[in-house]
């Protein structure tokens, strides 16, 4: 588990690894959600970058039979 710490100007810095891991870059953009007491920063991935991300997925819906 990584730690960083809050700057006297409220920042974070997130280690390399991290970034190197999840690709981010200078300029990225990231989404911050909070839940309770915890932060999540999710990167917000252009439209464009999940094109194919699905592909080959199982898209067939088992239904009820009333739901036909």
């Amino acid at each position: 588990m990584k730690t960083v710490t809050i700057s006297s100007k409220y920042q974070v810095v997130i280690p390399k690894e991290i970034r190197e891991t999840i690709g981010l870059h200078v300029g990225a953009k990231l989404e911050v959600i909070t839940y309770g007491s915890r932060i999540e920063l999710v990167p917000i991935v252009p439209m464009r970058k999940l094109k194919g991300a699905f592909k080959g997925i199982n898209t067939d819906i088992q239904r009820e039979e009333d739901r036909l």
